[in-house]
């Protein structure tokens, strides 16, 4: 029998220190749209940090206001 792996969820603070940006960034991504939370514990959303890194691929080429 094969054993499933579940993804680990990290919190957003450990989330953007591991794609080397600023919390207030992760907070940014989920406000439009590129991020989603894969749970919670409490209060405080946690991610995938697969995901983390593909919004970070998706939001690296945009051009900054």
């Amino acid at each position: 029998m094969t054993r499933t792996e579940l993804p680990t969820l990290i919190p957003g603070p450990l989330a953007a220190q591991e794609a080397g940006v600023a919390p207030a960034t992760i907070r940014k991504w989920v406000q439009l749209g590129h991020l989603r939370a894969a749970g919670k514990t409490g209060r405080a959303a946690l991610f995938r940090l697969e995901d983390v890194f593909a919004a970070e691929r998706a939001t690296s080429g945009r051009k900054r206001r």
